[in-house]
């Protein structure tokens, strides 16, 4: 296995920040298993794995493969225990609104979601349920940064991307016969177990703190709640993740095909 250069070092150092990452179109992917996944998967090239050294690779890797001194590696890894290999990755291509247009089944939107944890564990679960994009709104985090690609456990790129305006996005899908649900626990909105849902349904859900944006809330797009057990008045609302989770759940029956 040959040692890895210079520059793919100072490539690796780049990519931690979200501004190099968009330039290079490359993101890392960390862990032997996350590592695994995405090579499983093809769904985003790896143009190379780097693994710390002294640490054997399989034959099938080795073509694309370089080692890294253990405190460069440290150094460049994201997390506290790398397990000593990563893989940079080739950007998938963002999906264009024209695109989702002539699609139906479920989008889920993200309004402003900063935490990592959260938009890894979105991205992951819209995979799951077969939704058909994500839709990253200005003020999210960045779907490629570390610790959303972490979070999705090698998931990353299973499912198309496009980031932009939620306002400006929503109104032409609108115009096309998409329907909005946005997660909202308020009192003005409806269970979502009531909801009979469109062929063409975008899930929003807001800011882990501040909720939907006031700029979305429009009379003809639906607030939608998840009730909690009766009675139950101990906890204020359920995590961004989980209320994804159990809206596509909810809904997956009547609309994902």
């Amino acid at each position: 296995m040959r040692n890895a250069s210079n520059n793919e070092i100072k490539l690796l150092r780049k990519l931690a920040r979200k501004k190099y990452r968009e330039k290079e179109q490359r993101f890392v992917v960390e862990g032997e298993r996350a590592v695994e996944q995405v090579l499983e998967n093809g769904l985003v090239e790896v143009e190379t794995v780097f693994v710390v050294e002294g640490k054997a690779v399989s034959d099938e890797w080795s073509a694309f493969s370089a080692s890294i001194e253990a405190d460069v590696f440290d150094e460049v890894a994201d997390t506290e225990n790398p397990q000593g290999i990563l893989a940079v990755c080739k950007m998938a291509d963002e999906i264009s609104t024209n695109e989702l247009r002539e699609k139906s089944g479920i989008i889920v939107a993200t309004d402003a979601i900063q935490d990592p944890g959260n938009m890894g564990t979105i991205l992951r679960t819209a995979a799951w349920f077969g939704a058909k994009a994500l839709i990253a709104g200005k003020g999210s985090v960045d779907v490629y940064h570390p610790k959303v690609v972490r979070s999705t456990a090698g998931a990353t790129g299973s499912i198309p991307v496009l980031s932009g305006e939620l306002e400006e996005i929503f109104t032409e899908l609108e115009a096309n016969g998409w329907q909005i649900l946005l997660l909202d626990g308020g009192a003005e909105s409806v269970n979502l177990r009531s909801v009979q849902p469109a062929e063409k349904t975008i899930i929003v859900v807001g800011n882990e703190g501040n909720g939907i944006s006031e700029s979305l809330l429009h009379s003809k797009r639906k607030k939608v709640r998840i009730e909690s057990a009766p009675g139950q008045d101990k906890v204020e609302s359920l995590n961004a993740a989980i209320a994804v989770s159990i809206a596509l759940w909810g809904l997956s029956d009547m609309v994902i095909k």
